[in-house]
């Protein structure tokens, strides 16, 4: 679980996130990272849609992506002050965990790249 100082809660830190940040597209995610200067904690939110399927499969993929975030954040990949926003895609659903996990360190270590 992400503790409140590492999550993204405001609708316009999403969009500065999306709009500005470094994006990398993997097979199930897309993944977008932009560095703010501040002296913040490393911030996640998650973009899932309704295309993904109903709550309940939306909800086990954001719990599932939470957890992958809350992995590279106990890594330490990133510094201080860093946004990142991860949007599942509809391949998403049937994903197993280790799939995910894998798309989305392979496209946070591209985008730190």
């Amino acid at each position: 679980m992400l503790a409140r100082p590492n999550r993204l809660t405001r609708g316009a830190d999403y969009k500065a996130v999306v709009r500005r940040g470094r994006r990398s597209a993997g097979a199930h995610t897309i993944t977008y990272v932009r560095t703010t200067g501040e002296s913040d904690a490393v911030r996640f939110g998650f973009i899932v849609s309704k295309q993904i399927g109903g709550a309940v499969v939306r909800n086990t993929v954001r719990r599932r992506l939470k957890a992958v975030s809350a992995a590279s954040l106990a890594d330490s990949l990133f510094d201080v002050g860093t946004d990142v926003v991860i949007r599942a895609l509809p391949s998403a659903a049937t994903a197993p965990y280790v799939e995910l996990r894998d798309d989305v360190t392979r496209s946070l270590s591209r985008v730190r790249a």
